[in-house]
């Protein structure tokens, strides 16, 4: 089923509430969409708005000199828990076309973008992936009949969403099609050479220590993809809790398999991953906070990670750098890579 989004009566109410004007044409009784803006009418630069910075860097790349991209949520912003604010309404009102990730990442955001599909063209990168049911798409319990939205850490798996980013403009602006697919497809070409940079890099950690420990599920993609086990404290979204139980479990496989580090999130506060370091010790095992790992954000420019790739470059630097604990930086003998 489509996650492109149409308008229902109780979201034109949100909408209201939230001071914005709401179109006539948002109909409160089959639940039908209203008039919607399905080709662009102006003159370049589209007026682009992107929920979060993975999404906002696909869709840059994608617009090329032809739009003008504003992400809402920057650096260190938790999607799980934001809030939008009346200025966001603002850049929301204003646009000309919407992404977002979708697979209710941007959960408490999700009625507005519902109710504005009624008057802009608003898409969802991972549509392409629900329509045709991918089975790349991760599957878990208990978010809300969700897959797993973080699918921006499997780098080939983005780069599908990025050639739909560019399917998405040419429909909205046919005048630029053609320029909109050709970027789809020369930085999709980059992302599928970083894939296969990920997996050389990881194939450097002895894969005992192949164990990524966060404070929630958010890389569940990314440890499927490259090889790894993925243990969060908690579950796919930060609003989840941490039972006596999970932590248990996790801190016996750091014991059992020898992991000497753990990793502290950019949007995440650390003392959740310092709360393993003391029942380690306890049991004679050493385990140290490892660097920042950008699980839903991008990063800022000093940290050279507020772009896709520098995101996901300096991810598995850290995760590498961590994971090594002093050991040869070479495959084990006989082991695959991932």
């Amino acid at each position: 089923m489509s996650q492109k989004i149409v308008a229902v009566c109780s979201n034109a109410r949100i909408l209201l509430a939230l001071g914005v004007a709401v179109s006539a044409g948002v109909g409160c009784g089959g639940g039908q969409p209203g008039p919607r803006a399905t080709r662009f009418q102006g003159e370049p630069p589209l007026q682009i708005v992107a929920t979060t910075g993975p999404v906002g860097d696909a869709v840059r790349h994608v617009a090329g000199q032809h739009g003008e991209v504003t992400t809402l949520m920057g650096p260190g912003v938790d999607p799980h828990l934001y809030s939008q604010e009346r200025d966001d309404m603002v850049r929301l009102e204003n646009a000309d076309v919407v992404f977002y990730n979708g697979l209710h990442l941007e959960g408490r955001l999700a009625d507005v973008l519902e109710g504005l599909a009624a008057r802009r063209a608003v898409f969802a990168v991972t549509d392409r992936l629900v329509e045709e049911n991918d089975p790349r798409l991760r599957q878990v319990e208990g978010f809300y009949g969700f897959p797993d939205p973080h699918v921006w850490h499997d780098a080939a798996l983005w780069a599908d969403c990025v050639r739909q980013v560019g399917e998405d403009l040419a429909e909205f602006d046919p005048e630029r099609a053609a320029d909109y697919r050709k970027n789809a497809a020369d930085y999709a070409a980059q992302l599928d050479a970083l894939d296969a940079e990920v997996r050389e890099k990881i194939a450097s950690i002895p894969p005992k220590r192949r164990v990524l420990v966060t404070a929630h599920d958010a890389f569940g993609y990314f440890s499927k993809t490259y090889g790894m086990e993925s243990l969060g404290l908690k579950g796919i979204s930060t609003e989840d809790q941490v039972d006596l139980a999970r932590m248990n479990e996790v801190v016996n496989t750091l014991v059992d398999r020898d992991v000497p580090c753990v990793f502290v999130e950019s949007a995440v506060a650390p003392k959740i991953m310092e709360a393993l370091v003391e029942p380690c010790e306890a049991r004679g095992h050493t385990v140290r906070i490892g660097e920042e790992l950008y699980a839903d954000a991008l990063g800022r420019p000093a940290d050279g990670a507020d772009t896709y790739v520098g995101m996901i470059r300096a991810n598995v630097a850290a995760m590498v750098d961590g994971l090594r604990g002093g050991e040869p930086s070479e495959p084990e003998e006989g082991a695959d890579a991932p």
